[in-house]
């Protein structure tokens, strides 16, 4: 019985045992960090991150604000992610940046504890009655033994401004940084962490930085609303951070080193690190372009010949004004005649025989803007255009012609592809003028009632706009715009899309737009210069001259406007800009479209010939003549750059000399119009009077010779040009009928004749006054 007993109690302890010592046995082992039996074991805690976005430059609050919760994460000896249940957040002066240990978030001054009335703890942060001296805490986070970095806090009054300026002199800082007296700069404030900079000083009130060139950023904080030394508190608050409105001008890094970028000029921001105080603290300017010099690659001419359907490459070298070869620049190639020849991206490709002059522009906002208040300080917000490149494309075109008369209410296509006419296309209202876009897609015509529409390829009307009544003056290149004149309701307005975008008071006379489409300049009534630009929006300012006629230069670096006096007045796209005192930045005021040229010649029509060359004007007072003013700014041929603003404080001028050669045998009551050829080599003019004659003139020699008109024609009253210049297009009255001239060089004959027929309200033949053309594949 006792050996019974004696195995039964052992059995009772040693059977557990034994499941015990099996159980354990499935337990994972514990793994020391260093491979052996002892120290760190993996999976603790090694060591924590707080905050990795404050970790170089720490945090900056005002006294009384509560900042954002920081953020703890742990690792193991291994680098392994360990789970925490809590991080506990201290401050090594709860007086002035007191915490709240569970969340991190840091108070400017200490936090409620058990104030009761429901009010939760550390919700109400309240400064410090007398701000210490001193006012930089560190905050650690800790876990399981292990202790974090260390993030500074930086506490301090309410910033009210930043204001970007020179540094404080090497060697001058003061002993005492929260000095009241000394007005320091940034570079004076010592930050226990993050890099150091070694670029030099930028100052915001000297010379702009060359594309490239890097600076470093400084600028003083200041409190109560002033810029006064007493009210500096630069070196309390921090890390700065800066940051561009135009974030294309300049780049800058978490040190505030900038690398100016593309030319122009922006605002430039500057917060206290990861805060919200700061805002607009001053200016930047990356040095604009002072010359773009286009050019054909492997040729010294500016002038080349590219075939049809071929690509000719251009090259565009660009200086700033300091000497330094620009790259990555967002110019805009320009043709003078889109209609056959295109160059966009500086790749000319020609639809069709013709002639054109393509210049590269630098034209803000695209290409060196500047904030409106700064347009003209260092040269940003200025335009900049190069030389011109002549491209003749040899070869010939058919065209559709189109016939309309402001007596009838018809429009007669013709289409010398086929030499077939087509039929009359009624109009819902009598035209006062019409257009055509330069792709040839669509025609435009005005009248007292409506805004009518007609689609040139099939000849149909699509489209009656009964609240944009009024005169067409001018499409855009790009055949977006419009410029419509309403004389009852005194208006100028841009149409786009057949909605009316952008309207100003006044009537005008002529318009014509710059081949970029972006300005557009309006001989107004009343005595006005009237311009819109899509930098700067409309442009008004009274004229000492009725202006009657407008031609814009080329390249198109201004306009020439005729006027009612004997004077033909040039203008400059180049503002005159005065900076006002010496604000950070400075503003400035500028005078746009300043007078650059009063040449005596009397004009009543004015043209610019594409080789830059020559404007020219026609009159019939004192007696009928055409004035030659020859253009003396460097041409489209040259291979020196065109025109540039950035230097211009004063108005630019344009220096010319003039000629005027009489238009002998022909009797005009007014000038209609004057119509260079394409390539420059000759011009026409039309009038109403009772000569029977077309007057041409080639402006390389100064002569003016007379095409007869035959079938009892007694007078050219309008004109267009194919667009391959071989033939000329005018409506004459007498025989209502339109004429084609053949030309050939710098001659040109009266070879045939088309009968439009247009019915005017009494069912007699209108004079067909409105002419205009697309080119089309000639079929032989």
């Amino acid at each position: 019985m006792r050996r019974f007993v004696s195995l039964a109690v052992l059995l009772f302890f040693t059977v557990p045992f034994g499941a015990s010592l099996i159980g354990c046995g499935q337990k994972t082992a514990v793994q020391y960090c260093n491979g052996q039996g002892s120290g760190p074991v993996i999976g603790q805690v090694k060591s924590i991150t707080l905050s990795p976005n404050f970790a170089v430059f720490g945090e900056s609050i005002d006294f009384g604000q509560i900042g954002n919760s920081l953020s703890a994460s742990a690792v193991d000896c291994k680098g392994n992610a360990v789970s925490v249940n809590r991080f506990t957040y201290a401050s090594t002066d709860l007086t002035f940046a007191d915490i709240n240990p569970s969340s991190g978030q840091v108070c400017g001054g200490t936090f409620n504890r058990f104030t009761g009335g429901g009010i939760p703890d550390y919700t109400v942060c309240t400064a410090p009655a007398n701000p210490p001296a001193t006012t930089v805490a560190y905050v650690t986070a800790t876990a399981n033994g292990a202790v974090s970095n260390a993030i500074p806090v930086y506490v301090h009054q309410t910033v009210t401004s930043i204001v970007i300026g020179a540094p404080t002199p090497q060697g001058s800082c003061p002993a005492n940084l929260n000095s009241t007296t000394a007005d320091q700069a940034s570079n004076c404030c010592p930050i226990s962490t993050g890099a150091v900079t070694v670029a030099p000083p930028y100052n915001p009130a000297g010379a702009c930085l060359s594309q490239g060139v890097s600076a470093q950023i400084t600028a003083r904080v200041y409190k109560n609303g002033t810029t006064n030394p007493a009210d500096n508190i630069t070196c309390q608050v921090g890390h700065l951070q800066y940051s561009a409105q135009n974030s294309s001008i300049f780049n800058v890094d978490q040190n505030g080193v900038a690398t100016a970028n593309q030319p122009g000029s922006t605002i430039v921001t500057a917060t206290v690190s990861n805060s919200g105080s700061g805002g607009a603290a001053g200016f930047f300017s990356t040095c604009p372009p002072a010359s773009i010099t286009l050019s054909v690659p492997g040729q010294t001419s500016n002038s080349v010949s590219v075939n049809v359907n071929n690509t000719q490459t251009l090259n565009a070298i660009v200086k700033d004004t300091n000497n330094v070869t620009l790259t990555g620049l967002n110019l805009t190639f320009n043709s003078t005649t889109p209609s056959t020849t295109q160059a966009g991206g500086g790749l000319v490709n020609p639809a069709f025989p013709g002639a054109a002059t393509i210049t590269a522009v630098c034209q803000p906002p695209t290409c060196n803007p500047a904030p409106f208040s700064q347009i003209g300080l260092n040269g940003n917000g200025k335009p900049v255009t190069s030389n011109g490149v002549q491209v003749t494309t040899p070869g010939n075109n058919a065209s559709v012609l189109y016939v309309g008369s402001t007596q009838s209410q018809y429009i007669f296509p013709v289409d010398f592809s086929t030499n077939q006419p087509g039929s009359l296309v009624k109009l819902p209202y009598t035209p006062n003028s019409m257009v055509i876009t330069q792709d040839g897609s669509t025609i435009y015509l005005g009248s007292t009632t409506a805004l009518m529409t007609v689609n040139a390829s099939n000849n149909s009307v699509t489209g009656t706009n009964l609240s944009i009544p009024g005169t067409v003056l001018a499409v855009s290149p790009d055949g977006t715009t419009l410029v419509v004149t309403d004389p009852a309701r005194q208006t100028i307005s841009l149409v786009a899309g057949g909605s009316v975008v952008s309207t100003t008071g006044g009537v005008g006379i002529r318009a014509q737009w710059t081949p970029d489409s972006q300005t557009v300049y309006v001989a107004g009534a009343n005595n006005q210069l009237i311009v819109h630009s899509s930098f700067t929006g409309w442009y008004t300012t009274p004229t000492a001259s009725q202006y009657i006629d407008v031609a814009v230069t080329v390249p198109s670096v201004g306009a020439f406007f005729a006027t009612a006096n004997p004077i033909t007045e040039g203008r400059s796209y180049c503002p005159s800009t005065t900076v006002n005192g010496s604000g950070n930045p400075p503003t400035t005021t500028n005078v746009y479209y300043p007078v650059a040229n009063d040449t005596a010649a009397k004009s009543d029509r004015v043209a610019a010939t594409n080789d830059g060359l020559h404007i020219l004007g026609a009159t019939v007072t004192p007696a009928p003549a055409i004035n030659d003013i020859a253009l003396s700014f460097p041409q489209a041929g040259s291979t020196q750059p065109a025109l540039a603003c950035t230097t211009a404080t004063s108005p630019i001028v344009f220096n010319t000399s003039s000629t005027v050669h009489p238009l002998t045998g022909i009797a005009a009551s007014s000038i209609t119009a004057v119509l260079p050829a394409s390539d420059s080599a000759l011009a026409f003019i039309t009038y109403n009077g009772t000569s029977g004659l077309l007057p041409l003139y080639v402006p390389a020699t100064g002569t003016v010779s007379n095409v007869p008109l035959s079938s009892g024609a007694i007078a050219p009253v309008s004109g267009v040009f194919s667009t391959d210049n071989k033939t000329f297009f005018t409506g004459t009255s007498g025989d209502n009928q339109v004429h084609l001239i053949t030309v050939s060089g710098t001659s040109a004959t009266d070879t045939s004749v088309i009968a439009p027929k247009l019915p005017d309200v009494n069912g007699n033949n209108a004079v067909p006054d409105l002419l205009v053309q697309r080119p089309k594949r000639a079929t032989s």
